[in-house]
């Protein structure tokens, strides 16, 4: 049975959303490292690029189990509690990975780092419970922008440490970081808790199937999870197909040049919240809907620029810039539903988010194995096509949402 708190929670501080920002970089990360070095790590277990594919694939989706079983947990439960268990479990689990000298383990490991990686979700709902209404966007942009660190310094770092140190180094380090994050960030966060008291006995079995009339409720859930699914599956799709054609024999690079690649969405540090603050002011649906159209021209252009590395920065600078942006304001759709429920739209929402993670590691890696970059290129832009309908169908379904 949860406690219900003496006294109110206080609003956050900057200076608590940044350490809350920091951590959230951390714990992604562990997800990530896998971008620029899943060719070498390929050699070193001797599997194919579809095998290898596997474990990201059976990361994202181990991920929205996890999300689905746990993260509902959050509307109950203290976050604080909940975030030190699963952080704790992370950093077990990295451990698994960085020992393991067999790829089933490491498959393994990896796997269930994904079950457990909870704490960026219930970070944000933790967060919109402490902010003013008005700036929901702004703080989810900076919170989303520690998610966005966490996958930029993951991808650079990986490629450059991996290319003069090995690919292990790259989880010794990450493992490292997660033993900081499981002592500090517990006690960082306030103890005093608006959570729901346990007084009517619902079971934890109840507990999950209330999102399922929650869905009914909030029809919109839906369509915001489906267009970040996609939007999250053109991400993955791009990066792994990057790390293997450009480490290919045609292209000839290294893993440190995709992990160069990738400090080019350091750009979107700065623009990410100054979109989020933009879309407070306009509406989260005609934000993702203008958003989704720049994305499109962004994906299109790997298609055509995919042999050319110089030319490649132009569409990996605008689908870091726009992309993170769809994630905004997708939430931002339903973060300003009653505090009690959030935890588990958002539950829905990310689970959304990483099935389709899930799948285009999967099928991003198997197009590339048997049409390479030329494959890989086109199910993104496959996949594009559909987020910009979806984006225009929700505007026209649900209507234009108020300025926060």
């Amino acid at each position: 049975m949860s406690e219900t708190p003496a006294s109110e929670p206080t609003h956050l501080s900057p200076r608590q959303v940044w350490i809350l920002t920091l951590a959230s970089a951390v714990v992604t990360a562990n997800a990530y490292y896998i971008h620029p070095i899943i060719a070498r790590v390929a050699e070193d277990f001797e599997v194919s690029s579809s095998t290898i594919g596997l474990v990201p694939a059976m990361n994202q989706l181990a991920l929205a189990l996890g999300i689905f079983l746990l993260l509902p947990l959050g509307d109950r439960y203290s976050n604080r509690t909940l975030t030190a268990i699963f952080v704790a479990g992370q950093f077990t689990s990295i451990a698994v990975m960085t020992f393991a000298f067999d790829f089933r383990l490491f498959l393994i490991g990896s796997t269930a780092l994904g079950f457990v990686t909870i704490a960026p979700y219930l970070l944000p709902t933790y967060a919109s419970k402490r902010v003013d209404p008005s700036e929901l966007g702004k703080v989810t942009a900076i919170l989303t922008t520690g998610i966005i660190a966490g996958i930029l310094s993951a991808r650079a770092g990986a490629g450059v440490i991996a290319e003069y140190f090995g690919w292990r180094t790259v989880y010794y380090v990450a493992t490292g970081l997660m033993f900081v994050v499981a002592i500090v960030l517990p006690f960082s966060m306030d103890r005093r808790e608006q959570v729901t008291a346990n007084e009517d006995g619902t079971s934890y079995g109840q507990l999950i199937y209330s999102m399922i009339p929650m869905i009914g409720r909030f029809p919109e859930i839906i369509a915001s999870g489906a267009i970040q699914g996609l939007n999250f599956g053109i991400f993955i799709s791009i990066w792994l197909g990057l790390g293997l054609h450009l480490t290919s024999p045609e292209m000839g690079y290294g893993v440190d040049v995709v992990g160069y690649l990738a400090l080019f969405a350091i750009v979107n540090l700065v623009t990410t919240p100054r979109f989020g603050a933009w879309a407070d002011r306009i509406g989260a649906r005609k934000a993702r809907l203008y958003v989704a159209v720049f994305q499109l021209i962004g994906v299109s252009l790997f298609f055509v620029f995919g042999y050319n590395l110089w030319l490649l920065i132009i569409p990996i600078l605008i689908t870091n810039i726009f992309g993170p942006v769809i994630d905004v304001t997708g939430r931002m759709t339903f973060l300003n539903e009653p505090p009690e429920v959030r935890t588990r739209l958002m539950t829905i929402y990310i689970v959304f988010m990483f099935v389709g993670g899930g799948l285009a590691s999967w099928a991003g890696t198997s197009a590339y194995d048997v049409w390479g970059w030329t494959g890989n290129a086109t199910l993104a832009l496959m996949m594009s096509i559909t987020v910009l309908i979806l984006c225009l169908l929700s505007q026209r379904w649900f209507g234009q949402s108020e300025p926060q």
